[in-house]
């Protein structure tokens, strides 16, 4: 009987949970999972409706010769060409505490030169990992993005670029970042 007792609460909860999920996920079907912090994460760069500038080359296929080249017999993953506004963060502070915008700008910056991804977090909340496109000079540190994004960490910008997604986890890789 206690068992029994036991075993009707576990699946009370679990239904309750469920309920839950279920209505957390109509109230934020296409709407993103909202911003972290957003009366901390002040932007002083731009503007989603009107962003500070452009990064990112728009291009009509999503991965460059040597990404097709690096991939296993030739053939990356699936990737969409797309453009997506958003505020230049660290992800990694983000995702921790939740930190953003003008007065996060310095530590940012800071993260991004000693290596931290770099995000971008759209106006609905959704997080991208923003990377150089360009496979094998990415790779061998022939492109300078992260220098870039040094100068608009904390800035709202129009970034183009090629999307993919797996297991839950959003990239954008931005093409135009070759050392010249």
């Amino acid at each position: 009987m206690k068992n029994l007792l036991k075993f009707g609460v576990l699946a009370a909860g679990c239904v309750l949970v469920g309920l839950l999920m279920n209505g957390a996920s109509a109230q934020t079907k296409g709407k993103g999972p909202g911003i972290l912090q957003k009366e901390w994460g002040q932007v002083t760069g731009g503007s989603y409706a009107a962003p500070m500038g452009k990064l990112g080359e728009k291009t009509s296929t999503p991965w460059s010769s040597t990404t097709i080249g690096a991939a296993i017999n030739g053939k990356p993953n699936a990737g969409k060409p797309v453009t997506v506004v958003g505020e230049i963060l660290d992800f990694s502070c983000y995702l921790q505490v939740g930190k953003h915008g003008e007065k996060h700008r310095s530590c940012a910056q800071k993260c991004f030169s000693s290596g931290q991804p770099i995000g971008l977090l759209a106006a609905n909340g959704t997080m991208y990992m923003l990377m150089e496109e360009e496979h094998d000079p990415r790779r061998d540190g022939m492109t300078d993005f992260r220098k870039t994004a040094i100068e608009h960490a904390a800035h709202i910008m129009e970034v183009s670029g090629t999307e993919s997604e797996h297991g839950g986890y959003k990239a954008l890789y931005v093409q135009g970042y070759l050392k010249k």
